[in-house]
């Protein structure tokens, strides 16, 4: 079977640097498991790691994709999958890295998260219902068919909640029932999932300083370059956290402070939507920092499994 190394955690706990680590120790390339840098253009709001600090690693589905293109967990798992092939045939193990779950979801156990048939008259229907009545009007339907895949799915996040109302109505199921079936299924890869976490506390103030440097780094400017490009808050790039907050203030619905204090507490959310996520997977390796100590030692931790497990020498 195919060796497969996955490194995740909720956002601003330390993943990108602790993946450097491992794959320069290991002999990785690095995939990209998030939905957001693979665009080009948003740059400081996605914390993307500029090309000079990869330190000669190669680094996989970073800046591929236009601002304006649509990407899913479909396109994520063709692309990521192509890259892991590619990957093996040059000698090297391929290492998963990013905090999007349901992504990494799809490709590890090669899950389809779309509904049984594709119904482009149902979809134009709900995309309709959204931008005339907004898209928590859609959220609150879903909370009534699917509870469970409404708490996991952010109300601004349009397309997974369009996706998750057209499983319902297609099938009469839910999604959430759909994707704990799928969890069930093995895996045709020969794999360590790593979960990089650190208590709440630390977690919410590193989140906290993070935003203010993006702030500090230009978010603004970014924001606004892409506006001019039109790349406006109807695209899917512009649904990430920190770029629909700073659309809200450019539009006058908000003032500056507010907007901080929104991007800060939607980051702190999604970190804890983050873990709820992790924690419901299998065969999961934790990496607590508030135990393990700092990158050294679980490094050293991650390296030990990896030779355990024969997926490095």
């Amino acid at each position: 079977m195919q060796p497969l190394i996955i490194l995740s955690g909720p956002t601003a706990v330390g993943k990108t640097r602790l993946s450097l680590a491992l794959a320069k120790e290991a002999g990785c390339e690095i995939i990209s498991a998030d939905s957001m840098q693979v665009y080009r253009g948003l740059d400081i709001g996605t914390d993307k790691l500029p090309p000079e600090q990869r330190q000669g690693i190669p680094h996989h589905l970073i800046d591929v994709l236009d601002p304006g293109e649509d990407y899913n967990v479909m396109r994520f798992r063709e692309m990521a999958s192509e890259c892991i092939r590619e990957i093996a045939g040059r000698g090297h193990l391929p290492l998963l890295a990013g905090g999007t779950g349901f992504y990494i979801q799809a490709v590890l156990y090669d899950v389809d998260f779309t509904p049984h048939s594709q119904d482009d008259e149902q979809r134009r229907l709900l995309q309709k219902e959204a931008q005339e009545q907004g898209c928590e009007a859609l959220h609150r339907r879903l909370e009534a068919l699917d509870p469970e895949a409404a708490a996991s799915i952010h109300p601004n996040n349009i397309q997974r909640t369009i996706r998750a109302l057209e499983y319902a109505q297609q099938t009469g199921g839910t999604i959430s029932e759909h994707n704990r079936q799928m969890r069930q299924k093995s895996s045709p890869y020969r794999y360590a999932y790593f979960v990089l976490t650190d208590e709440r506390e630390r977690l919410y103030e590193r989140i906290n300083r993070r935003v203010d440097e993006m702030m500090e780094q230009g978010l603004m400017d970014e924001v606004i370059r892409l506006r001019k490009r039109g790349i406006g808050s109807a695209h899917t790039s512009m649904q990430a956290i920190g770029y629909r907050q700073i659309c809200a203030y450019l539009d006058g619905a908000c003032d500056m402070d507010e907007a901080v204090r929104l991007i800060k507490r939607d980051t702190r959310h999604y970190a804890k939507r983050q873990l709820t996520w992790l924690r419901r997977e299998r065969d999961v390796i934790w990496l607590d920092r508030s135990i393990l100590g700092g990158d050294e030692q679980i490094l050293e931790y991650m390296m030990q499994i990896l030779r355990g497990r024969g997926l490095i020498s």
